[in-house]
């Protein structure tokens, strides 16, 4: 792989292509199944943290999306030497003033499940009539390099707040949030049409020019 070199750039004999390989800045499996499903047919490796169990926490302490995909995408190029892939999303609920938006994942604080996160937001909208109930997800996709540079694209999936979690699929808010004119919560949409749908498959979608172009992988044959 192609390191930056001080005071000049490698000659054209030296240089190698960029390594075929995209490490997800998670160690969320549902997540990792999203992403890898997504990327089907990139001509490339693509995986979680797993092979890094030394890689602590991630940064993550800016206050919009862009900032905490990008200081996590940069952390993990730099660490594993590898281009790195993160993102950043959470639901915005229009009756909340926007909550929990970018603290959707730190919501109620790092103990509690994604259970306990919906159970609470429920109690907030407990009694709200549908038209009061609108929500978003929105994500944000990062790619870094290891030499420290950063992409960033978004995705946006509009809908509403449910009255009760519904579906077994999916995690996070999905149990909760009702796609815009689906009827369906993102838990009850197979893992295919979430694919096409949610927020992080537009913004994955979106990046992936740029995950190509990064990889050096753009124009060849994907894999079976």
């Amino acid at each position: 792989m192609t390191r930056a070199v001080p005071g000049g750039s490698l000659p054209a004999r030296e240089r190698r292509a960029p390594d075929p390989r995209l490490v997800l800045a998670t160690r969320n499996p549902g997540k990792v199944r999203e992403i890898t499903a997504i990327y089907a047919g990139l001509d490339a490796e693509v995986g979680g943290l797993q092979e890094w169990p030394a890689l602590g926490a991630l940064p993550e302490e800016g206050d919009t999306y862009a900032a905490n995909a990008a200081s996590k995408a940069r952390a993990v190029a730099r660490a594993t030497g590898h281009p790195a892939l993160a993102d950043d999303s959470g639901v915005e609920i229009d009756a909340l003033g926007g909550a929990p938006g970018v603290r959707s994942a730190r919501f109620l604080g790092e103990a509690a499940s994604d259970a306990d996160r919906n159970a609470a937001v429920l109690a907030r909208l407990a009694g709200l009539p549908a038209a009061r109930r609108t929500a978003r997800y929105r994500a944000v996709v990062a790619i870094a390099t290891p030499d420290g540079r950063v992409e960033t694209f978004e995705g946006v999936c509009e809908g509403a707040i449910a009255e009760r979690p519904r579906g077994a699929g999916g995690f996070g808010y999905d149990p909760i949030f009702e796609i815009a004119g689906n009827g369906r919560t993102m838990a009850e949409v197979p893992p295919e049409v979430k694919n096409q749908i949610s927020h992080r498959a537009r913004a994955l979608r979106a990046a992936r020019p740029a995950v190509e172009r990064v990889l050096g992988v753009t124009g060849r044959t994907g894999k079976p």
